[in-house]
């Protein structure tokens, strides 16, 4: 048994939510102390495995995926983790405080979780002053960007380039989330004409601030693994027309198939409504990254996130064509020996 497993058994006895912000607090507090954060680096740094992938040289091959620290509040303990990178957000442009509560459910029988979090966050202003200050470039970092809640389908552009302007400056790359299904009508901006212009936009400015910038800071689109073939291959299309420089696949899902007739039976929480992540979204999200790959070949970078839980799943991915992949759940599940242990096993 891990060491970590009594202590999920305690801290899952609590609010998930709760614990979540706890956990979080503890970590960004243990970065921003040099002895703290000294310690966790030997505790859970990994031998560097660098991988070039957009343009960025990347510390190892795994992420930390968006959603886990939403505000950048932690990204300097959490990069003491082992972490390659490290995916902020997903930000909004105007503070919001996200759906109703309770609004995240652990299924530990299957080690899931299902949330409709819904974008809760403290703003672009906010995210941006926690990144202004990197003393180093030893982690990349990404942020991940979505509109308000309140912001029409037909005025999401407007929420995206904002958004873009604030952040092309401070982050390594950014991601572009149009796949959560927790905001209403969000998805909908995966349909082709409205994925084109909002890409079509999005690229545009950015050739625009390319001088000033000094760099072209690569933009990914993070998809959702409910996607039909012929709508994944609207998106693909799109990203490719559009010069985006990868696909981060998947979101969460809204699909239950992959919960056994007994959780489903068994366990209220199994039939909350919202994304759910963990090891039974892998089957999904590791069939979305061998259908990019057979579409595109190594054309379009891919970050394979969703239920990977260890090694064994950090090496199906990476063998189905992903050039990175990305945790979250297993972070939960598993502990912050996660990451070190996936790059063990990947070298041995």
């Amino acid at each position: 048994m891990s060491l970590y497993a009594p202590v999920r058994d305690v801290l899952f006895r609590f609010d998930p939510e709760l614990v979540h912000k706890l956990t979080l607090t503890l970590i960004g507090t243990s970065g921003r102390v040099p002895p703290l954060a000294s310690l966790l680096k030997k505790l859970f740094t990994a031998t560097p495995q660098p991988v070039t992938c957009f343009g960025l040289t990347f510390p190892n091959w795994v992420g930390l995926a968006a959603g886990y620290d939403k505000d950048g509040v932690a990204w300097k303990g959490l990069a003491c983790l082992g972490f390659g990178h490290i995916e902020i957000g997903t930000v909004t442009l105007k503070p919001q405080p996200g759906n109703p509560q309770p609004r995240l459910f652990r299924l530990p029988e299957c080690q899931a979780l299902i949330n409709r979090l819904g974008f809760p966050g403290r703003g672009a202003a906010f995210v941006a002053g926690q990144l202004r200050h990197r003393p180093s470039r030893d982690v990349i970092l990404g942020v991940n960007l979505g509109k308000n809640k309140d912001t029409p389908l037909e005025r999401a552009v407007e929420d995206y380039l904002a958004l873009f302007d604030i952040f092309a400056p401070l982050a390594d790359y950014l991601a572009i989330n149009v796949s959560s299904p927790n905001t209403v009508g969000l998805r909908q901006l995966q349909a082709r004409q409205a994925l084109d212009d909002l890409l079509g936009s999005l690229n545009l400015r950015r050739k625009a601030a390319q001088a000033e910038l000094g760099r072209r800071i690569p933009i990914l689109v993070k998809v959702a693994p409910d996607l039909s073939d012929a709508e994944l291959g609207d998106v693909l299309e799109v990203i490719q027309k559009q010069e985006m420089d990868g696909v981060i696949a998947t979101n969460t899902t809204i699909q239950r198939q992959g919960l056994s007739p007994d959780i489903l039976q068994l366990s209220s929480r199994a039939s909350e409504s919202g994304g759910l992540s963990g090891l039974p979204l892998f089957p999904l999200s590791l069939a979305m990254v061998k259908k990019i790959r057979q579409q595109w070949g190594e054309a379009l970078p891919v970050i394979g996130v969703g239920g990977i839980l260890g090694a064994e799943q950090a090496l199906q991915m990476l063998d189905a064509g992903a050039n990175l992949i990305q945790v979250y759940t297993g972070l939960v599940y598993k502990g912050p020996g996660l990451v070190k242990e996936i790059l063990t096993h990947l070298t041995q």
